[in-house]
């Protein structure tokens, strides 16, 4: 029987802090994949100076958990992250370090030292501002209102193992049509709750255009507003960095 073989030397610093980072996904950067920004994050953290902690192994890789990324060509301006460090550090000074090592585009929000439970538990449901171009706001309205008096609207999307149909309805918790600075254009806001599918902004769309005659003529800039635990009793968002 071969011998397990073990890396050489001796095995990495334990983390002695855990970081809970937010920061925005602006401008072209909102086309940026996961894969993309891990590579600019790692890069980042080297050149800003965090003592990252790293797995054991043949290949270390730095302890970083991502939370439910934004799909790619959306802006955000609420993604989180975690970081272990192998060292006390201030995390308002991680913030600076790391905003200014980051590509412009990604920016960092705000870094506090993690708080116990998942971060990923403390992600119920995220905002959602979309704005169609070439759309009259009573235009969306009758087209919302006809969404929103149906319990449900199944919409099919492919998934990795094919095409799967879900309901874009009941997620929904919360949607609306906000006032728009130009008349040329129409915003909904919405609040849609994390479900297993994710329901994405284009589900939704989808299905309002499913049960009714919208019919935009280019799909709407989509910005994640925020995101974090859902309170049912006054249909609002908590922070998800913020304290019981």
């Amino acid at each position: 029987m071969a011998r397990q073989r073990t890396p050489d030397g001796p095995p990495p610093p334990p983390p002695v802090q855990k970081l809970r980072v937010q920061y925005a996904r602006r401008g072209r950067l909102r086309f940026s994949s996961t894969r993309d920004f891990a590579r600019a994050l790692e890069r980042a953290l080297r050149r800003s100076g965090v003592p990252m902690a790293f797995s054991a192994g043949f290949h270390p890789h730095p302890k970083i958990s991502y939370a439910n990324g934004a799909p790619t060509g959306t802006a955000s301006e609420a993604e989180y992250f975690e970081i272990s460090v192998t060292e006390q550090v201030d995390p308002e000074a991680v913030a600076r370090a790391l905003d200014a090592a980051l590509p412009d585009g990604i920016d960092v929000v705000t870094v506090v030292e993690a708080r116990p439970g998942a971060l990923a538990d403390r992600l119920e449901a995220s905002a959602w501002r979309l704005r169609f171009d070439g759309v009259t706001p009573a235009e969306l309205q009758t087209a919302l209102d006809a969404f929103l008096a149906e319990e449900t609207v199944e919409v099919s999307r492919m998934f990795k193992r094919g095409p799967r149909t879900f309901d874009a309805r009941q997620p929904v918790a919360r949607a609306g049509i906000a006032p728009a600075e130009d008349p040329s254009c129409a915003i909904l806001e919405m609040v849609v709750r994390h479900t297993t599918p994710a329901v994405r902004p284009d589900d939704v769309v989808s299905a309002i255009t499913a049960v009714s005659t919208f019919a935009p003529p280019r799909a709407p800039m989509v910005t994640r507003l925020a995101q974090g635990t859902w309170h049912s009793d006054t249909a609002t968002i908590g922070d998800p960095l913020a304290g019981d």
